[in-house]
């Protein structure tokens, strides 16, 4: 593909530059001011002719430079046999500069060089010819009208070129910069879809299950119990949705770096959530067991200590969706690494992902992201992650377990998210 060629049209100020030094040099001709005299030919309206070239030359300067300069240079080389004109000298000047600032960047290597060796050429021939130091200043005003006007669309050209440098950098960094807080925006909603997940998908479990529990069974008593569940998963789950919206409108909030944090979950709740799972668990057969193996003096780093106990919640939630009954236990071993395991009965009509089977539990909906959430919460700290089932040996229940598997680093590295390796 081609580029366009730039337009013939004479550029608006091309045009008023030309009209004034047309102006300029009738003027100057009228009042019979010339810049020499006795030349071959006397006729004084000649000075019209390189004038009237040189303000053509002028309506190419933007869209034609070298092209106009050539032009200029036949112009002003004609003036000096006619009586001349100051207006034909300023224009080639300008012509000369232009060459350099519109022209290719060959033309701007090229102009500059050629005017000085003009200029130095001219006055060592000069001096040669007429032994007259006053040839001097014939080379002086050979650098004004060519090296001058030369080197200062050099000076020019070099600056526009750095300020365009400058702007292409703003622009990269201004779209770098848009690129990562893009980037940021998806990381805090991915995180804000994980902590929503995590913190309300337990507690709408338990509200589903016993809520079909309490319409299957007609049992008075066993109504009011599931009931009374329901109630109270209901309370905390508001409690923790509450949480989390005033927490992202304190990140929101242009005060909100003098507000208090709020309080995430540790490990030293795990007791209470193994609890709440008996209690939601129980009238779906199944029994929950924390087995903390953990150095109790250990201290754990914020972000371990939180996705430890995200896992745990989430792993404990699809138990109570999934599992057969049977006891789900919860072991952790640490402090490097930290791990967790949760093992769960699995039914026999498992899917074929995986994910344990029907069993006489009422099911409640999932979404499909919890072993997701899980997987990404473990990669952005730098560990391992298995879930699926597992031969449990002999024995009964053998081979009809599901386990869930992390691996959280607890050095000083971990307090950063880090890139997964997909490598």
């Amino acid at each position: 593909m081609t580029s366009a060629r730039p337009s013939l049209r004479p550029h608006r100020d091309d045009v008023l530059i030309a009209v004034a030094g047309l102006l300029g040099g009738v003027a100057l001709w009228a009042l019979g001011l010339y810049t020499q005299g006795g030349r071959p030919f006397h006729d004084s309206r000649l000075t019209l002719i390189p004038l009237a070239v040189m303000c053509g030359a002028e309506l190419l300067r933007r869209s034609r430079p070298v092209t106009a300069l050539g032009i200029a240079l036949v112009a002003v080389v004609a003036d000096q046999f006619t009586w001349g004109t100051l207006a034909t000298i300023l224009m080639f000047t300008d012509l000369m500069y232009a060459g350099v600032l519109y022209g290719t960047a060959t033309a701007a290597r090229w102009i500059p060089r050629a005017s000085a060796g003009l200029t130095v050429a001219s006055t060592i021939v000069v001096l040669a010819v007429f032994q007259d130091r006053a040839a001097i200043l014939i080379g002086v005003a050979v650098g004004l009208i060519t090296l001058a006007p030369a080197t200062t669309g050099v000076a020019v050209r070099s600056h526009r070129q750095a300020a365009d440098a400058a702007r292409l950098r703003a622009q990269q960094t201004a779209l770098l910069a848009e690129l990562d807080r893009r980037e940021a925006v998806g990381a805090e909603r991915a995180r804000m879809a994980r902590e929503l997940h995590d913190m309300v998908a337990n507690h709408l479990s338990a509200i589903a299950i016993h809520a079909t529990a309490a319409q299957s069974i007609d049992d008075r008593t066993a109504s009011r119990e599931a009931l009374s569940v329901i109630r109270e998963n209901s309370v905390q789950g508001l409690a923790e949705m509450r949480r989390l919206i005033g927490l992202l409108r304190a990140a929101s909030d242009a005060g909100g770096a003098d507000a208090a944090p709020a309080a995430a979950p540790t490990l030293a709740g795990l007791a209470a959530l193994v609890e709440q799972a008996r209690v939601n668990g129980a009238a779906s057969g199944l029994g929950f067991a924390l087995d903390d193996a953990r150095d109790p003096g250990a201290p754990l780093p914020a972000p371990v200590e939180l996705a430890a106990y995200r896992i745990v919640q989430e792993s404990l939630t699809n138990a109570l969706k999934h599992a057969a009954p049977g006891e789900v236990r919860v072991a952790l071993a640490g402090p490097e690494p930290l791990t967790v395991a949760v093992t769960s009965p699995l039914g026999e009509g498992r899917q074929q992902d995986g994910r344990p089977g029907a069993g006489p539990v009422p099911r409640a909906p999932g979404s499909g992201a919890g072993l997701i959430g899980m997987e990404e919460r473990v990669a952005l700290l730098g560990g391992s992650f298995t879930a699926g089932p597992e031969d449990g040996g002999a024995g009964p229940g053998a081979g009809k377990r599901w386990v869930v598997r992390a691996g959280l680093p607890t050095g000083e590295d971990t307090t950063a998210p880090q890139r997964r390796n997909h490598g």
